[in-house]
């Protein structure tokens, strides 16, 4: 079984412990899927308000 990146782990925690303030066991305690649920909808929620096209949650 493959292991998420680290590095793509740590940004998705990142902007949801930005966002939402949860603390690292709480975003450890998500399934993977959950996680980026969360990612999309902060991310769509900035875009409506900010009236921007690209979203927030884009990581080269």
């Amino acid at each position: 079984m493959p292991l998420y990146p680290q590095e793509r782990l740590y940004q998705e925690m990142s902007f949801l412990a930005y966002y939402l303030h949860w603390s690292r066991e709480d975003l450890m305690n998500l399934d993977h899927w959950e996680r980026r649920r969360w990612c999309s909808e902060i991310s769509a929620i900035n875009k409506k308000l900010s009236g921007n096209e690209r979203n927030t949650y884009e990581f080269k």
